[in-house]
């Protein structure tokens, strides 16, 4: 029997790809990707056995090296230089070697001798400088051999936190390695992969389960996109319901496409179904139909063979062995099958409004959890919840709101049986849950067992896990990774902040989908794949071999567009600019609570597709205490890889930061910001937006000519702040040095 879920509002969600990094540190392999556990341990850089970069293959290359220096020294110094050549081979397997060799931007040539501590240095050219010149090609380093100092000066590192050996004992970064690692208010460092963009209002993310993992995305609209592996797009919808689907462009419509299901043993048979909002008459219903997957093209729907059905509530039916007689049938098991005052497609009772419901997979090795059902139900006036929902049980609304009494006569009659939810929380938080996921996928083991969601009007991304051993739920926020964390190729750290739906892969990895402007016409929706920077699987253990699928439509290449934000000393949080007012029906709603004043612009009351929510002002997350800059202060906003030193300038003036015009720019300018952060030469005065632009914040500076011995930028001559005459694509950056370029 296939069974066939259906909640009003829910549709197969979409998941959220992150990755998980450490605040402090920021360990990474030589392949610009986090460490692993290795399968088997290591026999000769065994002090990485338990977490490192390397797997057997490497290790034993790494001992082949070794054995070769071996061959080629004498006797003599083979016995005294042994340990320093074990040292240096292995730290290509320390989880720190993109440092340890500078090999944290792609761009950038890496070093072929790790980068080594002063006195560690000091002592290994005393007994064995010689043995640089067979560790090493650069024949640069061979001409320092001589000079200790020039020699130590050359492997040195700029971040001296992560020279060799020193980063060894270095608490902050060793005392929580290959951990997903909380902030001092708790809250999971994460990151972020763009994986498609453009999108409107993008309500779910599914995949077949056919083996060819695709994904197919829908829009609020009624169109649904197939994406390939490779991320690129066919240019022919997947399915258009658009001109039969009820919606607008009003920013918070609820209305209009809002899931999408294909059946558990697609592709025999090759149906699938859909969910969407359809106006009859004068009066508005929501439909949930069965289609066909196309005889003649596998990446598109046959459009008519479309069967309706109207329902509503939380639903579970049997959609097999439909193609005579009825559209569904009861399964058996049901819990109301025989309860002549119950519909018997009803599965469970008392609840308000699910957004996004989701399976679990269960545990990879055991098992542990399969097939749980997990609900994010929106609240009425106080509280959002996340339930379990079993069969035949009752959920409490409209007596109980997350744990409280919403109304107190209905709550003093309720049944003792009633469930509780597993997690609530109030509008302080966020006022619009969506369901989520528990992470099941391969690629970041840490987050195995995590139940990760989200709330649509605060941005808010938080996660939940559970104690095997009481049944108690442990609530986490999940953070974007600050500075280095996620300084990855490829990565972001920030989003925008109406999260729209969960998903998960055919592999099973977690995505989420949000957008900045909440209109079923605007083009702002983004995937975002959900990355752990503090863990991966070991390389090669989560290959997938997709199924090959005919492609008949154009395909459209992936063009990532989100940039990776260098936030030294906060977390970026979501923002949205405010949204325009969309027409509401009218329904009996609480007055909501007074608005908290944050320093960000707030949102407008808005609702997400399918949400079902009173009016109220988006709260904005607790402020971390940082000092506020003074006028004048400069920052260097850097693209994802870059050293420290070089990014676009971006300046405090007014209680706002916002970037400078490269009208005018040149070293003097440089000058005075490199000074200002600390470093002795401005190496060059950088243009047309070279390391990125930004477009979230004005334009503050325009036409600044500098002498040089300026304090900060304020006091150069200028056009007046906010007085401009360029666009973004002109923001200034400089590269800034400690040592001087001209040596």
């Amino acid at each position: 029997m296939a069974g066939l879920w259906a909640v009003a509002g829910i549709g197969p969600g979409a998941l959220l790809a992150l990755r998980a990094l450490l605040a402090a540190a920021h360990p990474q392999c030589l392949d610009f990707r986090p460490p692993f556990r290795p399968p088997q341990p290591l026999s000769f850089c065994a002090q990485y056995s338990a977490f490192g970069c390397c797997t057997a293959e490497q290790d034993a290359a790494l001992a082949r090296r070794f054995r070769a220096l071996e061959a080629r020294l004498d006797a003599g110094m083979w016995a005294t230089c042994a340990g320093y050549a074990l040292d240096l081979l292995c730290q290509e397997c320390s989880p720190y070697a993109a440092h340890l060799y500078d090999a944290e931007d792609p761009a950038t040539p890496l070093r072929t001798v790790p980068g080594l501590c002063e006195d560690y240095c000091l002592d290994m050219w005393q007994t064995c400088r010689g043995l640089f010149r067979y560790l090493s090609p650069d024949r640069e380093l061979w001409a320092l051999e001589s000079n200790r100092a020039k020699l130590c000066r050359y492997l040195s590192l700029d971040d001296t936190d992560y020279c060799f050996p020193s980063l060894l004992v270095n608490e902050n970064l060793n005392s929580n390695l290959g951990r997903v690692v909380a902030d001092a208010k708790g809250c999971l460092q994460l990151c972020l992969e763009e994986v498609a963009n453009g999108l409107r209002n993008p309500v779910a993310m599914v995949h077949a389960g056919d083996g060819s993992h695709r994904f197919f995305v829908a829009e609020q609209v009624g169109l649904v996109w197939t994406y390939l592996p490779d991320r690129s797009r066919l240019e022919k919808p997947f399915l258009n319901v658009s001109q039969a689907v009820l919606t607008s462009p009003w920013e918070g419509d609820e209305r209009g496409f809002l899931g999408l299901a294909f059946h558990p043993r697609f592709p025999h048979p090759s149906k699938l179904y859909v969910y969407y909002s359809v106006a009859v008459g004068f009066r508005e219903w929501i439909r949930i139909s069965e289609f066909r997957v196309s005889e003649d093209d596998e990446n598109t729907v046959d459009h008519g063979s479309e069967r309706s059905a109207l329902l509503g509530k939380v639903l579970r039916i049997d959609v097999d062995r439909n193609e005579r007689g009825p559209l569904y049938r009861i399964p058996p098991d049901n819990p109301f099958v025989d309860d002549p005052g119950a519909r018997p497609e009803v599965y469970a009772l008392g609840v308000r409004n699910m957004w996004r419901c989701s399976f679990d997979r269960g545990d990879p090795m055991s098992g542990t959890g399969r097939g749980r059902l997990f609900c994010g139900d929106v609240g009425q006036n106080k509280y959002e919840e996340v339930d379990l929902v079993e069969r035949g049980r009752n959920y409490g609304w409209r007596a109980r709101e997350g744990f409280e009494c919403y109304d107190r006569k209905l709550c003093a009659n309720a049944s003792l049986d009633d469930v509780l939810p597993i997690f609530a929380y109030p509008h302080k938080l966020g006022k619009s849950v969506t369901g989520g996921y528990v992470y099941r996928g391969c690629e970041y083991p840490n987050l195995n067992g995590l139940y990760i969601f989200g709330d649509f009007m605060s941005g808010r991304l938080m996660s939940l896990r559970e104690n095997p051993e009481t049944g108690q739920w442990k609530y986490s926020e999940v953070c974007m990774g600050r500075g280095q964390t996620c300084a990855f190729p490829g990565l972001i750290n920030n989003y925008y902040p109406h999260i729209i739906s969960f998903a998960e892969d055919e592999a099973g990895e977690l995505y989420f989908m949000s957008t900045g402007v909440p209109s079923a016409t605007a083009a702002r929706g983004v995937i975002y794949k959900v990355i752990d920077p503090s863990r991966r699987a070991p390389p090669g253990k989560c290959k997938i071999h997709p199924a090959q699928v005919k492609v008949k439509s154009r395909l459209i290449p992936f063009v990532p567009k989100e940039k990776f934000i260098w936030t030294p000393e906060s977390t970026p949080r979501p923002t949205a600019r405010a949204p325009t007012k969309a027409p509401r029906r009218k329904r009996p709603t609480a007055a909501p609570p007074a608005p908290t004043i944050r320093p960000t612009k707030p949102a407008r009351p808005t609702r997400r597709p399918g949400a079902r929510k009173g009016g109220g002002r988006r709260r904005g997350r607790p402020s971390t205490a940082v000092p506020a800059p003074q006028n004048g202060s400069v920052r260097l906003v850097r693209p994802a890889g870059l050293s420290p030193g070089r990014g676009r300038v971006e300046v405090f003036v007014g209680g706002h930061w916002g970037t400078v015009c490269d009208d005018a720019w040149d070293t003097k300018a440089a000058t005075v910001v490199c000074r200002q952060l600390g470093f002795a030469h401005a190496v060059r005065a950088v243009k047309r937006a070279e390391f990125g632009e930004g477009r979230a914040l004005p334009i503050l500076l325009d036409d600044v000519r500098c002498t040089g011995n300026e304090r900060n930028l304020l006091e150069c001559a200028h056009a007046g702040v906010g007085t401009h005459n360029c666009k973004h694509e002109e923001d200034a950056g400089v590269e800034c040095s400690h040592r001087d370029p001209d040596l």
